[in-house]
């Protein structure tokens, strides 16, 4: 009792694959004796055959992923691929370095920790990449004694 010949007749005639076409269990009688096309054609026009509806690929689980990575989550070591500036690259670890930085020079400026020259110069070296950090550019005034004498 295979249905297979039935089958590709009707996926032509139906114009889909074989594996969405639908036939009625109950009428397997009447499409097993079924041979030409004109006989599948009116088991089609009775519904014992039927064209099944494509079927997509989900987004759900995509959905969900994407709103733990706007959350910030799903970015740990685990994901990473590549070196470490697959996340990051060279010019924004840049940027946010000089600019803490930066804002921490000014910082002292205004509450008059270092002196203006002092101020000039740190801010020439932080600027030719002297300081791998803020904490290291602190270092550097203690060590120097760039501090303002009280």
């Amino acid at each position: 009792m295979s249905l297979k010949s039935q089958r590709r007749l009707a996926s032509k005639l139906l114009k889909v694959g074989a594996n969405r076409v639908w036939i009625d269990p109950n009428r397997n009688e009447d499409v097993e004796v079924a041979i030409t096309r004109a006989e599948i054609r009116k088991l089609v026009h009775e519904g014992a055959i039927r064209k099944l509806p494509a079927q997509g690929v989900s987004r759900a689980r995509a959905r969900v992923l994407h709103e733990k990575r706007k959350d910030g989550l799903r970015h740990g070591p685990g994901t990473r691929k590549g070196s470490s500036r697959a996340k990051i690259t060279k010019k924004d670890a840049w940027m946010s370095r000089i600019r803490a930085q930066r804002k921490r020079l000014r910082k002292w400026k205004g509450n008059r920790s270092t002196t203006d020259g002092a101020y000039r110069q740190l801010y020439m070296m932080a600027g030719g990449g002297r300081f791998s950090s803020v904490a290291d550019m602190e270092r550097y005034v203690k060590t120097h004694g760039m501090w303002r004498k009280r």
